[in-house]
């Protein structure tokens, strides 16, 4: 939202500086997020003053130069070299005096300094149009007319507007302050009870407003009275259509609104006092003199101000004339058919309440986000149409001439009453934390417009204002008060007393942390995607399943991913695409899939992305490279601290574009997939490194935690003893099958198996390869002897000889 200084001062009956006002805003929950300094024009004129040409001769050194002598009001006349070709005795001029800057309208800053052309000292310039910022014109020095007072501010003559402009970060439910009167009504009551004051806002100039005739009726007929509780109306005839004033213009410009003509430009103007919008219609293109607010046929075609053919919703509520043809999309955009133009004489002035829901939807599902869709979707002042109608009205006239030509039509079928809400101080002292006294909630609550109802020395009964839509219970108006008193005045007591909770199901997030703090002690970050993705990212097997947004924001945008794969190659190629090519993420997301209408699923995951080098070049050598290895380790460390040990490792086809796959698995649950990213998804993503990639179903993770006991015993006395084992197997035997064939074997002091070698040969046979492999053995009990370490290891040579057709290397 933003808020302009001088505008709101327009309400309000004090001056405030713009750094309290910054503050104050802020400590009733108006968040500043920035305070900028606005000038129509870059620099302000600062510095320049307005001069007079008291004599001119050639310079002696350059024929195209001439040496002047201007007077700006106070001191010597300067002596100033000027080049341009139109300069005369008894010109008034804008001079930049020595140390101003000036901003030209192309190129940079320029700041004065005492010069010295062709051997001419000069102090100063006299300027062109384009050397100040007014315009692009640059064929000569800017002459003034002959009775500009000399010596006073350039600024002042051409009236530069400044302005000082708030960023305001409201929250979903202030539509109250999305308006300069809803701001500086919250500033009125902090002032008020702070100050111990009687401060209100400037009421709006509607007394003025009267009906000049009756030439112009439009009737109007609300078909769907749930779409639209209120429509009002009036018609001003003979109006003239043309540029606004500049002082109008300088207020819209100022917070970032472009003046079209002064018609829309008092709407806008309007809307941004008052939060309520407007739309004007060229009341002769209204045929039969109706207007009527009622729900089109689904796929009625209707072509907005933007002149693009729309097709229409069932649902969305539209503004039609007496033949039941669409002139508005109400609350959202215009139609070309009906809007204002240059020829436009007569108009039709709407103010009306919109369903917020409606609204939302029908801004969505066109992609129209306008100001005023954006306030009827949040609600607006129902009680204030009439009164924003008078003040559009008066303003019409003032800048555009002509005369109301209508009585106000008001269909307002059934009133909505303020609501009551009963609060009672203990509830206030409990929720807020402090001790309000009776007097201060009342005078609070009346200045931001509540009616006391009845009030007690237990409690209060107050009627909210109908601009203030979002208070219904005790603890709406717990936050007025709060907020008028100042968030920053919240106490904060010396001692809290709770009471300790216990969480249930607290073994996610123990685990979920758990994992983290390991990954990130190996060097991961961790890292969080949109949950929306791209569709173009997978193929119909996978869309066929996956979730549809059905009002996307963008093309980019239009699912709910089915795979964090490629939300995680995109922050690997945004981070490559700025030379960190060296990467290791991890990411706890969710992944989403539907089996049809209402049936639609979420499971939870940790994934890991790994590219480029695991360990930096050094003195000692080069660094290591990431690798299916590497990525395999991590997967089973995470699973041996989470306390899942039964987990198998088995290579699979090539599968959700990861080659090289390997799945892990329990009692045939699927609880991780790892591989390398295939070249063909990496050239999507512009990625020409290697990618290696590990998703791990974390709700299938705790499933298998959760069954597992946590068991302790004493540490073994007895000391580990490890034999070696050199065994030629084919090339293709991956060690898995090593691994499993030994276990197999179930020799119940074998403690681990680790392979630490891996030879290969000609000399060993064609396609063949050499594994070396340690054994550890532990007795608990005793110390094993040389026969009982044998005996088991003749075990295991017999089972690998028969299960893998081995020859074991003696």
């Amino acid at each position: 939202m933003t808020i302009s200084y001088n505008w709101l001062h327009d309400y309000l009956p004090v001056t405030i500086d713009p750094e309290r006002l910054s503050k104050l805003l802020t400590s009733v929950g108006l968040e500043v997020e920035s305070l900028e300094r606005y000038e129509s024009l870059k620099g302000g004129l600062q510095g320049l003053v307005i001069g007079e040409v008291l004599a001119t001769e050639k310079h002696p050194n350059a024929d195209k130069l001439t040496v002047t002598k201007v007077n700006i009001g106070s001191g010597d006349p300067l002596q100033i070299v000027c080049g341009a070709p139109n300069v005369a005795t008894g010109q008034k001029v804008v001079v930049a005096t020595v140390g101003t800057t000036i901003y030209p309208k192309k190129g940079d800053p320029l700041t004065m300094k005492i010069a010295k052309i062709r051997g001419v000292e000069s102090y100063g310039m006299i300027c062109a149009e384009d050397e100040i910022g007014l315009s692009e014109d640059h064929a000569g020095i800017m002459v003034l007319p002959a009775d500009v007072k000399v010596g006073i501010p350039a600024a002042d003559y051409f009236k530069i507007y400044t302005d000082w402009i708030y960023e305001i970060g409201l929250t979903p439910n202030r539509m109250d302050a999305m308006s300069h009167r809803g701001v500086a009504r919250d500033v009125c009551a902090y002032l008020s009870y702070h100050d111990n004051k009687d401060l209100k806002v400037k009421a709006l100039a509607t007394d003025n407003f009267k009906v000049e005739n009756t030439s112009l009726p439009i009737a109007v007929t609300i078909e769907n009275t749930r779409g639209c509780k209120r429509y009002s109306g009036v018609s001003i005839s003979g109006v003239t259509v043309k540029e606004s004033p500049q002082w109008l213009q300088d207020k819209l410009r100022a917070i970032g609104q472009r003046p079209i003509n002064n018609i829309v430009d008092i709407t806008n103007f309007v809307l941004h006092e008052t939060g309520q919008p407007l739309h004007a219609f060229d009341a002769d293109k209204i045929t039969g003199k109706k207007v009527l607010v009622k729900n089109l046929a689904e796929g009625s075609p209707f072509v907005t101000l933007d002149e693009k053919e729309r097709k229409l919703s069932a649902e969305d509520l539209m503004i039609c004339n007496g033949n039941s043809e669409g002139m508005c999309i109400a609350g959202v955009f215009g139609g070309a058919q009906s809007g204002v133009t240059a020829s436009t004489k007569n108009i039709f002035l709407e103010s009306a309440w919109f369903n917020p829901v409606d609204i939302r939807k029908t801004s969505f599902r066109h992609g129209l986000r306008t100001d005023a869709a954006t306030r009827f979707e949040k609600n607006v002042d129902i009680s204030n149409t009439v009164n924003v109608l008078k003040r559009a009205a008066l303003l019409i006239k003032e800048l555009g001439g002509g005369e109301i030509a209508s009585d106000i039509i008001d269909v307002y079928p059934n009133p909505v009453q303020q609501p009551q809400v009963q609060l009672k101080y203990s509830f206030l002292r409990k929720l807020s934390g402090k001790s309000y006294p009776a007097d201060a909630v009342k005078k609070i609550l009346v200045s931001l417009g509540f009616d006391i109802v009845k009030d007690s020395a237990e409690d209060v009964v107050a009627a909210a204002p109908l601009s203030k839509p979002d208070i219904h219970l005790p603890a709406d108006i717990v936050e007025e008060i709060m907020r008028i008193d100042g968030l920053d005045n919240v106490e904060i007591p010396k001692a809290i007393t709770i009471s300790p909770s216990v969480e249930p199901n607290r073994s996610k997030h123990i685990y979920r942390e758990k994992t983290s703090d390991y990954l990130v002690g190996l060097g991961f970050n961790e890292i969080f995607t949109n949950s929306i993705t791209n569709a173009a990212y997978f193929d119909e097997t996978e869309l066929s399943t996956a979730v549809k947004l059905l009002n996307n924001l963008s093309a980019d945008h239009n699912i709910m991913r089915p795979s964090m794969l490629q939300t995680g190659l995109e922050a690997i190629a945004h981070n490559l695409n700025r030379k960190n090519n060296d990467l290791r993420f991890f990411e706890f997301g969710k992944t989403y899939s539907t089996q049809g209408p209402g049936k639609y699923s979420e499971r939870e995951h940790v994934c890991l992305y790994i590219t480029g080098q695991v360990q930096d070049d050094a003195w000692k050598g080069k660094g290591t490279a990431s690798d299916i290895f590497y990525l395999k380790g991590v997967v089973a460390r995470i699973l041996q601290l989470t306390g899942i040990s039964k987990a198998t490792f088995a290579p699979v086809p090539a599968e959700n574009n990861l080659a090289n796959t390997q799945q892990v698995t329990i009692n045939k649950d699927v609880i991780a997939t790892l591989g390398q990213v295939t070249a063909q998804e990496l050239k999507r993503f512009d990625i020409k490194q290697p990618v290696f990639y590990a998703d791990l179903d974390f709700e299938l993770m705790l499933k298998y935690i959760s069954a597992n006991s946590i068991k302790a015993k004493e540490l073994p006395r007895q000391l580990p003893v490890r034999r070696d084992l050199a065994m030629v197997v084919p090339k293709s035997l991956p060690f898995a099958d090593v691994e499993n064939t030994v276990k197999k074997v179930k020799l119940d002091k074998l403690q681990s198996i680790q392979l630490f070698d891996i030879f290969e040969s000609e000399k060993l046979g064609a396609d063949k390869k050499s594994l070396a492999v340690s054994f550890t053995f532990l007795d608990e009990e005793k110390t094993p002897t040389d026969k009982d370490i044998d005996g088991m290891m003749n075990k295991i040579m017999n089972a690998l000889e028969t299960n893998l057709q081995a020859e074991i290397r003696k």
